[in-house]
């Protein structure tokens, strides 16, 4: 079965938006194109606000993804078991969808006998292995995230080295906002390493606001550029295959 690209958003933040677009608007849209969008909410002192965790929930059901809050000392784990979680929410609708087209529409994994199920849960861990993952990463840098970003550069990191034990291809990119000139601001341009993150993230500079439903909104167009890159990409080199033949 083939998966295609898993494309997945994970949005870090410790707070309420408070500039520009709805963020649970921006997470519909961006699911509507194949985009799930993920969120950690950051505690610190037993303290995240209601309308923060409302926000953080309904961001998360908007964009078909996973949510969940933390204390910033167990980021790490969390940034990890969140991607991998939402990789196997992914990867279950496109099964359940292969699923209804060859037993009927109404049949979903859960209605499966137990045993089918669990044959067909080794399949979805299998491409969870195996198959291609996108994952753009959007920190909050509003005032209040300022002491908990060392704790995320660890999580970023540690999650890379996780990530590079599957066998599928990662590319990992980082976004920040609010950014220096301007609301969003790329941080770390596609790469299947986030080792380069380092010597950049020491060097942030935290703000007030917090822009969360423009950074959703970047996250969206930048997969668009790196689709439309690789579909070009793909053009040139078979139209230089058919030259050399």
């Amino acid at each position: 079965m083939k998966t295609g690209t898993l494309r997945q958003v994970l949005l870090i933040t410790d707070g309420c938006s408070n500039q520009g677009e709805d963020p649970v608007a921006m997470a519909a849209l961006a699911k509507e194109q194949g985009i799930t969008v993920n969120v950690i909410g950051v505690m610190e002192n037993d303290s995240i606000d209601e309308r923060g965790m409302e926000e953080i929930e309904g961001i998360a059901m908007s964009g078909g993804g996973v949510s969940q809050i933390v204390y910033a000392q167990q980021l790490s784990q969390t940034v990890q078991m969140v991607t991998r979680k939402a990789m196997t929410q992914t990867l279950q609708g496109v099964v359940n969808k292969e699923l209804k087209q060859i037993l009927g529409k109404s049949t979903s994994m859960e209605e499966l006998p137990p045993e089918q199920r669990g044959e067909v849960m080794e399949v979805v861990d299998e491409l969870g292995e195996s198959a291609d993952l996108e994952v753009l990463i959007l920190v909050d840098t509003s005032a209040s995230m300022k002491h908990k970003l060392p704790t995320v550069k660890e999580a970023l990191l540690d999650l890379s080295l996780s990530m590079n034990a599957r066998m599928g291809d990662n590319m990992f990119s980082v976004f920040v906002f609010p950014g220096k000139r301007k609301d969003v601001e790329k941080l770390l341009d596609w790469t299947p390493k986030l080792e380069s993150l380092t010597s950049v993230f020491s060097k942030l500079s935290t703000g007030g606001i917090t822009p969360t439903g423009p950074a959703i909104s970047e996250a969206i167009s930048s997969f668009k550029k790196k689709r439309s890159l690789r579909g070009l990409l793909s053009r040139d080199d078979e139209q230089y295959f058919e030259e050399t033949i």
